[in-house]
């Protein structure tokens, strides 16, 4: 029963995203940034993240101006998503908007040097150009 909520409330989210959600979504779908899969709207305890790097253990979440008067909520939720052994990025949907090379960096930064940064191979060693 709670399975069919919880898909039910993630459909809404997802026709529901903000501008900046579905900017970010159009990278990371399909293994587009460096392979990583991430889902959205992703239930996890109690909560629905915005996008979810399981593999890693990977959470981002985006905060528009509603989310100054929400911040204690923001941080209690942080931190029980992070006693769960997640890591949680969180971006402004301004800096995604108008930054969102320097997110997308960030976010393959938190996934680990094995994942180049917009699908891009890096050469191994005594690969490539000296």
């Amino acid at each position: 029963m709670r399975r069919m909520r919880d898909a039910q409330r993630a459909r809404q989210l997802r026709k529901a995203r903000t501008e900046a959600e579905h900017r970010l979504w159009q990278h990371l779908r399909g293994r587009r940034l460096g392979g990583l899969k991430f889902r959205r709207q992703y239930p996890i305890l109690d909560y629905f993240v915005d996008f979810y790097c399981a593999e890693h253990g990977v959470v981002v979440e985006l905060d528009g101006s509603q989310h100054l008067e929400g911040a204690p909520q923001d941080e209690a939720r942080t931190r029980a998503l992070e006693r769960r052994g997640l890591r949680v990025l969180r971006f402004w949907n301004d800096d995604v908007l108008a930054r969102t090379d320097d997110v997308l960096l960030v976010i393959v930064e938190a996934c680990g040097p094995a994942f180049p940064p917009f699908g891009r191979a890096l050469p191994r060693a005594g690969e490539g150009s000296s």
